[in-house]
């Protein structure tokens, strides 16, 4: 089998191994993962069927399709952006070119609100800045099911995404989307006010992996000459929009906690919480108004 082309004849467990040997020889960290997903998707089975009937024949159509996958993934392509779509929380959303790929360190911050709210009964007015693919906003309407949700982001094409999404998980009729910057326009209060805004320096962006900083949109990477731009316009509106009894939680990048911290008190804020995620990152930072 060459590099990019699955063989004709072949068995589901032959493939596999095929995929498996290229995707290792290109050191793709993943390698067992993408070649099992992109099987799937290919010959439109599960992983169950996979393991469970190694001998079944890979049908020739979906051989093409497969190799179609499997060129794109050795150029650097995502396994998420290659099918169009990335489960989080346990839900699966789709994604466009508008949107962030949402990432596993993102769940710390889902986790940290139902850490925080222990009635999952709350009627809350939750707000999203920079939404994205609405996957913070949709994975949290599905823990509090008397929450509404509303998500803002500067790109219609990723609201377009985030609008498709709630309907595709039944939670349309609780979240709406719209075009904005930041919070302008907007009135609140919030109980909850979450957002995973840019946070790279536009130094940093060139050393990014090619799967990011090609794959993944600018807007939702580049956070300025320092990276904190997004936070300083974020604080104020959390300042503005935030009930008396609500919290704020925003995402951070490695080692930005001191002055995301500092940015918030200056807003009139206070820092009541740091929420590490899997990694040990100080990956959320969890800030209220100052009474």
């Amino acid at each position: 089998m060459s590099a990019s082309a699955p063989s004709d004849g072949k068995t589901r467990g032959a493939v596999y191994r095929d995929l498996l040997e290229q995707f290792r020889s290109a050191a793709i960290p993943s390698a067992e993962l993408d070649a099992r997903l992109l099987m799937s998707a290919a010959a439109q089975v599960g992983d169950v069927a996979l393991i469970a009937d190694p001998d079944q024949q890979v049908e020739a159509q979906h051989l093409d399709v497969l190799r179609s996958y499997v060129s794109r993934r050795l150029s650097g392509e995502p396994v998420s952006r290659i099918l169009g779509h990335r489960e989080f929380w346990g839900l699966s959303f789709s994604l466009n070119r508008a949107t962030l790929d949402p990432r596993p360190d993102s769940e710390t911050l889902v986790e940290a609100v139902l850490a925080h709210v222990a009635d999952r009964d709350a009627s809350l007015q939750i707000l999203d800045l920079g939404t994205g693919t609405g996957c913070l906003l949709l994975a949290l309407l599905s823990e509090f099911p008397n929450a509404r949700g509303r998500g803002i982001d500067c790109s219609s094409d990723a609201v377009e995404a985030a609008v498709g999404n709630a309907l595709l998980l039944g939670l349309a009729d609780r979240a709406t989307f719209s075009v904005g910057n930041w919070g302008d326009g907007l009135d609140g209060p919030f109980d909850l006010l979450v957002s995973n805004p840019p946070y790279i320096p536009s130094a940093d962006i060139a050393g990014l992996s090619k799967e990011v900083r090609l794959h993944d949109p600018m807007a939702a990477l580049d956070g300025g000459d320092d990276g904190l731009t997004a936070y300083r316009d974020i604080a104020r509106e959390t300042q503005r929009l935030l009930g008396s009894d609500g919290v704020a939680f925003w995402e951070l990048g490695i080692g930005q906690s001191e002055d995301v911290s500092s940015i918030a008190s200056d807003a009139g804020l206070e820092v009541c919480g740091l929420h590490a995620d899997l990694g040990g990152v100080a990956r959320i930072l969890e800030v209220k108004r100052r009474i």
